[in-house]
């Protein structure tokens, strides 16, 4: 699994983000059981599914204040 790069996420928006960051956290719950019961071959899979469930939550909380403040500045 290739991770995905941060500047590609960045230019994703915040519901595409939100829909990313579910799939990648299912995948790392499917990763983990794998590993668990030791059908998984290739343990790095774990690591790299975990770097990306925490690069889109940066990302994410990154554009959350962003918004905010947008909104804020509009009213």
């Amino acid at each position: 699994m290739k991770p995905t790069k941060a500047k590609s996420l960045r230019e994703l928006g915040q519901v595409e983000l939100e829909a990313k960051l579910r799939d990648s956290k299912e995948n790392l719950f499917k990763l983990t059981l794998r590993k668990s019961t030791r059908q998984l071959e290739d343990a790095v899979s774990v690591r790299v599914a975990r770097r990306e469930v925490a690069r889109i939550s940066t990302i994410l909380k990154q554009k959350k204040p962003a918004a905010a403040t947008k909104a804020g500045a509009s009213k």
